[in-house]
């Protein structure tokens, strides 16, 4: 079974990783240790603070056994470089 949900922001991957984190009745503290990064990391991720270490939190995912997947539509609504993109 496929559990779909869309990431738009840094917010939307840790409520991710703290939502199979709890699924899996793990603490943070016990998270960091598997992961083998600081508690603190783990912390901030669930909170949605913003990173370049986007390494770890792909590492995050895969302690948990979270596959992470990109869908890309081929649209003119928010071309690079426009505006709306970030």
């Amino acid at each position: 079974m496929s559990n779909e949900h869309m990431i738009d922001a840094p917010e939307d991957v840790g409520a991710m990783i703290r939502a199979a984190r709890k699924a899996r009745s793990l603490t943070q503290r016990e998270l960091s240790e598997a992961a083998g990064v600081g508690l603190r990391f783990v912390i901030d991720v669930e909170r949605g603070k913003q990173t370049s270490q986007i390494g770890k939190v792909l590492h995050l995912l895969r302690v948990l056994g979270v596959q992470l997947s990109a869908h890309h539509e081929y649209t003119d609504r928010n071309p690079v470089g426009s505006k709306n993109c970030k």
